[in-house]
């Protein structure tokens, strides 16, 4: 990056002042307040409606404010929250077993490769509590022990035991607990639901957000929307890559559309790649399926010790099971001792990906290693496994017709979660006032690896427990003066939409929008995956405005707006990815070194491990949009490590 579009500038965080124990509790008391009458005088926009936007429109909406809430499914219980397997981690310590809030901040500053800021954190570790007794309170049916109590497992990453779960469905509970909320307050009439609602611009005056333009996707309708503050909930962007682990219609316009509008997008190139995927079978597929990371607790990854052995495994001339246990590497067990099979999934990832490089993948396409439960089975029974994972391993044999009860799994590394998104302070503003962002939309508290079972965590806790405090401090000063949509900015911002769409209407090529994506996700995975080279980003570079040039040319969009328009909704979200990846590009060429699950071949230890620039890389990169097809400016944001130690992160 050309160090004129570089600033060299810290963003204020808002970090309160103070031990970290405190931080949370001082702010929350220095906090404007709206008082309950008040309240009823404040419209919010939640968009999104999952863990985080579910949770956040169910306690405003209790706590007394007006909400409108905005999602593109046909329910809110369709969010793809509901897709999230293994768990939510909590600083419960009921099993007695050594865990506190400060060992699960620490653990999760570590997991994050120390690209996380320390107070967001602490509070998320602290939250935490809490948001396993709000759950319980609705009705979320956790695993429990034999005696009653709350079961927890163990996750990548921890040496403790403190993420609980609901079978393999921890995602649909928590949503089904935040959705029954939520219906509460749209019985009561305090929260106004527009599902099948997809929102296409964020309008902002003098400079502060007071609403959004949206398209009914049934009847194409253009329509604004005021509110005195607008939260963004729409999740992540991993479908830059086309294949990934979530739902298809999962999308970046949201974010992307604000961050057209002034918002910061911060460390884009931060992916999580997930170990345990189902792996690809070919270009026919249009997503990936996860296989939970809590199988990491009774399976056991290996790979054939030989090239010799994987070919045999690969041409169908022996079955796994007929690998004797000297011709096996345990790989995560030999590597990493302390940790085993429990290594954070960037560490599990870049491994599984050395043994296929090495020539040592298993099943027909090489791309895949085992996960083998023969050795629980051994020990457990059948039964008790089932118990603990048949749901799973029921999808696994839909999927793949084998049954991991004689065969062990194979998986492979596959994009899950995104750690970037749009830059927020403390209190989960953007740097657009009025313009806030929640969950996975946020650059959020992982830095630049999310360890498992801490995503449901985040957005629970920012919906549930952060932004009604810090929401209202805003809203105090802004006061309730009523928001008009006769303002001309929301009329030049819906007329910006229908611009935009009548442009993506007008393209009559031979080439579909979904090979677009195709071609996209190819060059993502390929040059800004888990391995990356400045060699290769360069070429991506290029190889992405190529193909963003031909899409405006040669892409076919059918159709018409006024009608339901799948055509149309897709042409417009992969116009955003096609942005967005060449942004994610520019983040991870500026970004000279590894860290968490991104690779940059040139920065390693001698053992081939992540090796981080601390002196010139502890920071938040947070872009700024200056224009179609102009370079953005990179703002700083220095990370400062106050009360835990920058090291080398070691599993071994």
């Amino acid at each position: 990056m050309p160090l004129k579009n570089i600033k060299e500038m810290s963003l204020d965080a808002k970090i309160p002042e103070g031990p970290l124990a405190e931080k949370w509790s001082k702010h929350k008391f220095n906090l404007k307040l709206v008082n309950p009458a008040n309240k009823r005088k404040y419209d919010v926009i939640v968009v999104g409606t999952g863990l985080a936007g579910g949770a956040a429109a169910a306690s405003l909406a209790e706590l007394g404010y007006n909400v409108k809430a905005f999602c593109f499914q046909d329910s809110p219980r369709r969010a793809h929250s509901i897709a999230a397997q293994g768990g939510i981690n909590a600083a419960k310590n009921y099993q007695n077993d050594g865990d506190s809030v400060y060992r699960l901040f620490y653990d999760t500053i570590k997991g994050g490769d120390y690209r996380a800021r320390e107070g967001n954190v602490y509070r998320l570790a602290e939250v935490s509590v809490n948001i396993i007794d709000q759950c319980v309170a609705q009705g979320v049916p956790f695993a429990r022990e034999y005696g009653g109590l709350l079961d927890n497992r163990s996750f990548g990453g921890s040496q403790v035991s403190r993420t609980f779960y609901a079978r393999g469905q921890t995602g649909q509970q928590l949503l089904l607990g935040a959705y029954s909320a939520l219906n509460r307050q749209i019985h009561l009439g305090k929260v106004k639901m527009y599902t099948r609602t997809e929102m296409l611009d964020v309008v902002t005056v003098d400079g502060q957000a007071k609403g959004i333009v949206t398209r009914n996707l049934i009847t194409g309708e253009i329509e604004t929307h005021s509110g005195h503050a607008v939260l963004l909930c729409t999740g992540g962007y991993g479908n830059v890559f086309y294949l990934s682990t979530n739902a298809i219609g999962s999308n970046v316009t949201a974010a992307w559309r604000a961050h057209k509008r002034g918002a910061y997008f911060a460390n884009p190139c931060y992916t999580q790649i997930h170990p345990t995927c189902i792996p690809v079978t070919g270009d026919h597929q249009s997503k990936l399926t996860l296989m939970s990371e809590s199988l990491r607790n009774d399976g056991r990854v290996w790979a054939p010790k030989t090239v010799a052995v994987a070919e045999q495994l690969r041409k169908g001339a022996i079955r796994a099971d007929q690998v004797k246990e000297d011709d096996r590497d345990y790989f995560l067990e030999r590597k990493y001792p302390s940790f085993g099979n429990l290594v954070p999934r960037d560490v599990a990832s870049r491994n599984a990906k050395e043994m296929v490089d090495d020539g040592r993948g298993v099943g027909g396409s090489g791309f895949a290693v085992f996960l083998d439960f023969a050795d629980a089975i051994h020990r457990l029974g059948k039964d008790a496994v089932a118990a603990k994972y048949g749901n799973l391993f029921d999808m696994y044999y839909q999927i793949t017709d084998e049954d991991p009860y004689k065969q062990p799994m194979r998986i492979y590394p596959a994009v899950h979660y995104t750690m970037g998104g749009l830059w927020v302070d403390y209190n989960l503003s953007t740097n657009i006032p009025g313009l806030y962002a929640l969950g996975e939309c946020n650059f959020s508290d992982h830095g630049a690896n999310r360890l498992g079972a801490s995503a449901l965590m985040q957005g629970l806790a920012d919906g549930y427990f952060v932004i009604p405090y810090t929401l209202g401090d805003y809203l105090a000063t802004i006061g309730p003066k009523p928001v008009d949509t006769k303002h001309p900015a929301f009329e030049q911002t819906k007329q910006d939409v229908i611009a935009r769409i009548n442009k993506l209407l007008a393209l009559k090529g031979t080439k579909t929008v979904n090979e677009y994506h195709r071609d996209l996700g190819h060059i993502m995975w390929e040059y800004c995956g888990m391995a990356r080279t400045e060699e290769g980003l360069t070429k991506a570079k290029g190889l992405i405005q190529a193909l963003r040039a031909d899409f405006w040319k040669n892409a076919i969009v059918v159709g018409a707006n006024e009608e339901v328009n799948a055509s149309l909704e897709r042409a417009g979200r992969v116009a955003d990815f096609l942005e967005l990846g060449e942004l994610m590009v520019d983040d991870a060429l500026m970004r000279k070194e590894s860290c968490g699950g991104h690779f940059r071949l040139e920065s390693q230890t001698p053992e081939g491990e992540a090796m981080r620039d601390d002196e010139h890389f502890a920071f938040v990169a947070a872009w700024e949009y200056k224009g179609d097809n102009q370079p953005e400016v990179l703002n700083k944001e220095v990370l400062d490590f106050e009360f835990v130690h920058l090291t080398q992160r070691s599993y071994k």
